[in-house]
C-alpha cells in the first residue's frame, strides 16, 4: 500500500459515521478553513529552512492532509475523489506548458509566463470570467494581494503609475506605491517585511534579556 493509499484509508477511518473519530466526523468546509490557513503558514515557516527535513517533511505532510480531508469529504458526498483532484491538476500542468508536453516554443521564463497568461485567458473565457483579476483569491494578505494583482495585470501589458503620496493622507496609496516599487525590483514586499521582523524580534529578544534583571 502506497503513503497516498494509507492516508486515504486512515481517513475515510476517522470519517467512519460509526467507527471514527467524533471530531474529525463533525468537520465541515466552514471549519476547516482556519485549518487550512493555519497549516499554509506552518508550512511557510518550514520552507524558511528546508533542512532541517523532519520539520519539512511533517509540515508538508499537515497540508496534504487537509487535501485528503475535504476529497474524502467529496467522496461522501458522492462529488469528487482525491484521484479527481490529482488528475485535475496533472491535467492543468500538460495544458499549461506546451512548451514541455506540445510543440510551443519557450526559450526563457518571460516567453513562459506570456503563454501561462494567454492559457489562463482562453480558460476564463471558458468559464465566463470577466478579468484577469478574477483568479486573485479575495482573502489574500493585502501585501500579497497587490503583488499578484500588479503581476497579472503587467503581464496582460497594463502599467499604473504610482505617484508619490502622502502617508499619512493615503495610508492606502503609500503602501501601494511601495509595494509597486519592490516589484519592480523582483522583490517581494511580503517575503522582505518578513524578514525585517524577525531581525527586530532578534533585537528585541536581547534587549530583553539584557535588562531581564530589571
Amino acid at each position: 500500500m502506497s503513503g497516498i493509499e494509507r492516508l486515504h484509508e486512515i481517513m475515510k477511518r476517522l470519517r467512519d459515521p460509526e467507527r471514527g473519530c467524533p471530531w474529525d466526523r463533525e468537520q465541515t468546509l466552514d471549519t476547516l478553513k482556519p485549518c487550512v490557513l493555519e497549516e499554509t503558514y506552518e508550512l511557510l515557516a518550514a520552507m524558511d529552512d528546508p533542512s532541517d527535513r523532519e520539520s519539512y517533511v511533517e509540515e508538508l505532510g499537515d497540508v496534504l492532509l487537509q487535501v485528503m480531508f475535504q476529497s474524502v469529504m467529496g467522496e461522501e458526498r458522492g462529488d469528487f475523489t482525491f484521484d479527481d483532484v490529482a488528475n485535475a491538476v496533472a491535467d492543468k500542468l500538460v495544458h499549461r506548458h506546451p512548451h514541455v508536453f506540445g510543440d510551443v516554443k519557450a526559450d526563457d521564463s518571460a516567453a513562459v509566463l506570456r503563454n501561462w497568461e494567454r492559457i489562463k485567458a482562453m480558460e476564463r473565457a471558458k468559464k465566463a470570467r470577466r478579468s484577469a483579476l478574477d483568479g486573485v483569491p479575495p482573502s489574500l494578505p493585502a501585501l500579497l494581494k497587490a503583488r499578484r494583482m500588479m503581476e497579472k495585470a503587467s503581464r496582460a501589458g497594463y502599467e499604473e503609475p504610482i505617484p508619490e503620496v502622502d502617508a499619512a493622507a493615503d495610508p492606502g496609496g503609500y503602501m501601494l506605491a511601495a509595494v509597486k516599487r519592490l516589484a519592480d525590483l523582483g522583490i517581494d514586499a511580503e517575503a522582505a517585511l518578513e524578514k525585517r521582523l524577525s531581525g527586530f524580534a532578534g533585537r528585541f529578544r536581547a534587549f530583553e534579556d539584557a535588562h531581564r534583571a530589571d
